[in-house]
C-alpha cells in the first residue's frame, strides 16, 4: 500500500479549473494525480507526448482534455480553450546536459514569458517551475528569500538548462511582476512517474534497474579532496512531498515570488542508496565509478533547500523521511511497475 498525498489540510477554496503543461511528464503528471485526490477533475492537459512512453502517465488521470503543447498558445489566444483560475506551467526541457542554449531560450524561456502574459493579462494564478540548478554550486547561497533582480543577478547557474530558467526569473524580477507568480525551485525530485525520463531519471529510477540486473549500484567517484566517494549531498524529495508544497502555494493567495522546493535536508548518495537496498530487503553493495570529464567541472557537490519561505506560506506537513519515501516508491510502484493513480 502506497502512502497518500501528504497535504496538511484540505485548501480553502480548490481551483475551478486548471492548465497544466508538461502534464504528461514526472512532476506535470503527480500534480494532476494531487489535484485528482483533491476532487479537481476540470482539468487541460498539454505537453509533448513524442516518441516516449510518457503518455502512460496519462492513462489513469482524469482530466477533460489534452492538446499538443505546439497548439497551446494559438488555442488559448481564440478562446477556445475557455478559461482557467490556475495555469501550472511545468512543461519545460529540463535535460541539463542539452547543449541547445537556443532551444532551451525558446522552449524553457519565450514560451514561459508568453504564458505569463496570457495568465496575468485573463487574472489567471501563474505557477510555473524554475530549478534549484539556478543556484549553480551554490557559492551565493540557496535561498529563496530575496527575489530582487540584484540578489538573482549574482546566481551563476552551471549548465544551459540552469539558466534558461534563471532568465525568466530574471525578466519576471526585472518587470516588477515576480511577485504576482509563484516560481518553484524544485531541487532532487524523485518518485513514481519518472521512467520516460531516461538519463535525467533519479537514481533511485537508475539503481533500482541495476540492482535487479546486477545485484549491484554505481556511483560516481568523488573528485573533490573534501568529499568522500558517494559523500556528494543531495537535498533529496519525495514527488509527493513535491507536488503537496507546489498545490499548497498554488492555492494560497497571498504567496508570491520564488520558492524553494526541497526537504531543507542534504543526503549522501550512499545514504539513499542505502535506503534502496533496505527497501528490497538487500544488503548494500556499491561500485565507485569515474565521474565522465564533460559534467565533472559542473557537478554539484553540495544542494540544500532553505525551505523557511514555504513554512512562513503556511505548509505545515512534515517531509517525508528518506528512507519511508524510498519504501513506498520502490515497495508501492516500482516492483510492480505502477503509476500515480493506479
Amino acid at each position: 500500500m502506497s502512502s497518500p498525498l501528504p497535504l496538511p489540510a484540505v485548501p480553502p477554496r480548490l481551483p475551478s479549473r486548471v492548465l497544466v503543461t508538461g502534464g504528461a511528464g514526472f512532476i506535470g503528471s503527480a500534480c494532476v494525480w494531487a489535484l485528482n485526490t483533491l476532487g479537481v477533475e476540470r482539468i487541460v492537459v498539454t505537453d509533448r507526448l513524442g516518441r516516449d512512453e510518457k503518455w502512460r502517465n496519462l492513462v489513469p488521470l482524469r482530466f477533460e482534455d489534452y492538446l499538443e503543447a505546439d497548439d497551446l498558445m494559438s488555442r488559448l489566444e481564440s478562446g477556445a480553450l475557455g478559461k482557467f483560475d490556475l495555469v501550472l506551467h511545468l512543461g519545460a526541457c529540463s535535460a541539463t546536459t542539452e547543449l541547445d542554449a537556443t532551444f532551451l531560450a525558446r522552449n524553457n524561456f519565450e514560451f514561459t514569458k508568453q504564458l505569463a502574459h496570457w495568465s496575468m493579462g485573463r487574472h489567471a494564478r501563474f505557477v510555473y517551475a524554475s530549478s534549484a540548478a539556478t543556484y549553480g554550486d551554490g557559492a551565493h547561497g540557496m535561498s529563496d528569500i530575496d527575489n530582487s533582480n540584484e540578489a538573482l543577478t549574482r546566481l551563476r547557474p552551471l549548465n544551459a538548462y540552469g539558466y534558461s530558467k534563471h532568465l525568466f526569473d530574471q525578466y519576471a524580477a526585472r518587470a516588477g511582476v515576480l511577485s504576482r507568480l509563484v516560481g518553484l525551485k524544485y531541487f532532487n525530485v524523485y518518485g513514481p512517474n519518472e521512467a520516460h525520463k531516461g538519463d535525467m531519471r533519479s537514481l533511485v529510477h537508475k539503481a533500482f534497474g541495476q540492482v535487479q540486473e546486477t545485484g549491484q549500484v554505481k556511483l560516481f567517484r568523488s573528485h573533490r579532496p573534501d568529499y568522500r566517494d558517494g559523500e556528494q549531498r543531495r537535498d533529496f524529495l519525495y514527488v509527493k512531498d513535491a507536488v503537496a508544497m507546489t498545490l499548497h502555494l498554488a492555492m494560497t493567495p497571498t504567496a508570491g515570488g520564488l520558492y524553494n522546493i526541497g526537504s531543507g535536508d542534504a543526503n549522501t548518495w550512499v545514504s539513499l542508496t542505502s535506503a534502496l537496498f533496505g527497501a528490497l530487503d538487500r544488503a548494500p553493495s556499491i561500485e565507485f565509478i569515474d565521474m565522465p570529464m564533460s559534467i565533472r567541472d559542473k557537478y554539484q557537490y553540495h544542494t540544500q533547500a532553505e525551505i523557511a519561505k514555504l513554512r512562513t506560506a503556511g505548509y505545515t506537513a512534515p517531509v517525508t523521511p528518506l528512507a519511508d519515501a524510498v519504501r513506498d516508491y520502490v515497495q508501492g510502484y516500482l516492483l510492480n511497475d505502477q503509476r500515480l493513480g493506479d
